[in-house]
């Protein structure tokens, strides 16, 4: 498994009352660099063919994130799917290299055709195991 890294930078629009990302943000984070880990990585036909739909987070907010700042996301697949889930872990990490955000995310595959799920094909993970 490679990790898939993805910076991001706070702005305003990011923050809450408390001066910090809002944890709705850290949840689009998380969405975004798991779409974009997927765009990266996956072949044109498989970006064609299926549409991947988040069915649980858990999320651990370690430090906060100020207006300005940026952090590296890092994803990966650490295992293989089960049926039609995976398990996503992302971590974004501060310029000082502490963790801000851990999570664990799964996610379901679906046929965009139908809109129904199904098992996820291996060619679909191999490149994610790799």
């Amino acid at each position: 498994m490679t990790p898939f890294h993805l910076s991001i930078t706070a702005t305003e629009d990011d923050i809450d009352e408390l001066g910090h990302v809002n944890n709705a943000v850290w949840v689009r984070w998380i969405q975004d660099i798991a779409t974009s880990h997927w765009a990266a990585i996956a072949p044109v036909e498989h970006q064609n063919a299926y549409v991947w739909v988040v069915t649980r987070h858990e999320i651990d907010y370690l430090r906060a994130v100020l207006p300005g700042e940026t952090v590296t996301g890092r994803t990966w697949i650490p295992d293989a799917p089960r049926g039609a889930r995976f398990d996503r872990h992302v971590e974004f990490t501060g310029a000082d290299g502490k963790v801000r955000v851990r999570a664990k995310t799964t996610w379901a595959i679906l046929d965009k055709e139908t809109g129904r799920p199904l098992r996820v094909p291996p060619e679909v993970a191999a490149p994610f195991m790799a």
